[in-house]
């Protein structure tokens, strides 16, 4: 059987040095997921695996559980005996982590250990640039770097409007424009995918992601619908899978998300025009609503920020629980929900400092 060369799958030094702690387990990365069954890849080839009995009973939230992208420390390589056995996931560089749907705040990792997200907006009545700040916090909070895909160029009426609306809220963001309708019209991907790499599509149903991908791979290996007559998508991927691109890059390939829950966002990134402007304001806790003194309201009133962009930002303040806080108080309270108690946190900080003095 043919060997898998690791490093061409994602697998980084650091993900190696915590894989050789494990003593007769080897090392896998989860390429999909079908309920409490997932396919990995480990050295030796393609197997199913399922998590053990201690796995299941030591984990307290479904992000504890394995999901698309992790690399998962198994006890054999090979099912022809019956399934492999995962005891551990290795630590995470990324995790694309959104609100679990129908649920108040439990959390769904849609992908770990992703480099590039490409954010997908249609350019045509589905195009919403309020929807691009949240994917773009949702991206930001990941680990992983966004890139803006607009796809269905050709049928966008002023595409020069589009780009100018989307530089303002995507700040230090590359943009890339796409059509189907080109043979290479997808080639302005390329160049952010390199062997080894990782990269996700995410975006609402209908949108492109599926074509764009068939594209890449040069078949039909995903089912595309496109959009109905009122832009609401149609889209067949219904779960998360890697597939491996000719040039040797990996691509995930998401669900449609419409409608995306956030439990915790990166604020600081993606509004780092409000952030910057903040530091102007004359109370330094400053909401920018009724304060005197505000310097986000007067840009507001001479035209330099969009008062949709502030309603947008405090929309996203108050679905993450952060309403009124500045931006060093929303690090703050992050590191708060992350490890808890003050006492918590300053042990956090006291290990921080140790290793980085090593």
């Amino acid at each position: 059987m043919k060997q898998i060369d690791f490093n061409k799958i994602g697998f980084k030094e650091t993900m190696r040095i915590v894989a050789a702690s494990y003593d007769n387990l080897i090392v896998g990365r989860v390429f999909a997921q079908y309920k409490e069954i997932y396919r990995v890849v480990s050295q030796n080839g393609e197997m199913l695996a399922e998590i053990s009995g201690k796995f299941r009973f030591t984990a307290e939230k479904p992000t504890d559980f394995p999901s698309v992208g992790d690399f998962v420390m198994l006890d054999r390589d090979t099912d022809l005996n019956g399934n492999a056995v995962i005891h551990a996931i290795l630590p995470r560089r990324s995790a694309l982590v959104r609100k679990a749907a129908g649920t108040a705040s439990e959390e769904q990792i849609v992908a770990s250990n992703v480099d590039t997200v490409f954010i997908c907006m249609a350019c045509n009545k589905d195009f919403n640039l309020r929807r691009l700040e949240r994917y773009l916090a949702f991206v930001w909070d990941s680990g992983a770097v966004p890139v803006i895909v607009l796809t269905k160029v050709d049928l966008c009426e002023d595409m020069a409007y589009i780009l100018q609306e989307v530089a303002e809220v995507a700040i230090g963001v590359d943009v890339v424009k796409t059509t189907a309708l080109q043979e290479d019209g997808y080639q302005q991907l390329l160049p952010y995918l390199v062997t080894g790499q990782t990269v996700a599509f995410v975006g609402s149903s209908g949108v492109g992601k599926s074509t764009l991908i068939n594209c890449l791979i040069g078949a039909e290996q995903l089912t595309t619908n496109g959009l109905r007559n009122d832009d609401k998508g149609r889209h067949t991927t219904t779960s998360r899978q890697i597939l491996l691109l000719p040039n040797g890059a990996l691509v995930v390939d998401t669900p449609g998300m419409r409608e995306l829950g956030l439990e915790h966002t990166d604020l600081g990134k993606t509004f780092a025009d409000i952030e910057e402007l903040a530091l102007n304001c004359k109370f330094s806790n400053c909401t920018h609503k009724e304060e005197p003194g505000c310097a986000v309201q007067n840009a507001i009133e001479q035209g330099s920020l969009a008062a949709e962009r502030l309603k947008s930002f405090q929309k996203l303040q108050k679905e993450m629980g952060y309403d009124g806080l500045n931006f060093r108080q929303i690090e703050t309270q992050k590191m708060q929900n992350m490890f808890g108690s003050m006492g918590e946190m300053k042990q956090v900080r006291k290990y921080w400092k140790k290793h980085k003095k090593r």
